[in-house]
């Protein structure tokens, strides 16, 4: 398995059987600025990553985006990988997932978070 995926593979994924667990790891301030995230992922503060890793299910493919697919969700991969996670990061992140016309939901929609982050299953 390779560190990261693109955009065009996970859209691919998002669409099999079995699909990958999505998180966006943005940083908190960065998550609430941008109201807008991939439809089936959930937020996890990428500085806390310690006290939620172990609650992830094992066994099940991981894909961890941040806004650029930078520092942040390349450090939350390694780190999951590091513990047995089968984790990848989000090359170009959530911005080149929405520069390639993938689909995106608003954080502030109907059901969404609009003051705190919501966590991860």
């Amino acid at each position: 398995m390779t560190d990261s995926i693109d955009s065009i593979e996970l859209n691919r994924l998002l669409n099999d059987a079995q699909t990958p667990l999505v998180l966006d790891v943005r940083r908190q301030a960065d998550y609430m600025t941008d109201p807008w995230r991939i439809a089936t992922a959930a937020w996890r503060d990428p500085e806390a990553i310690d006290r939620w890793i172990e609650e992830l299910p094992r066994g099940r493919a991981c894909v961890v985006y941040c806004v650029k697919g930078g520092a942040v969700s390349q450090s939350v991969a390694a780190r999951m990988r590091q513990k047995g996670y089968a984790a990848q990061f989000l090359a170009g992140g959530l911005k080149a997932w929405r520069e390639g016309g993938n689909p995106v939901e608003s954080l502030r929609g109907a059901g969404a978070a609009t003051d705190e982050p919501e966590s991860a299953p």
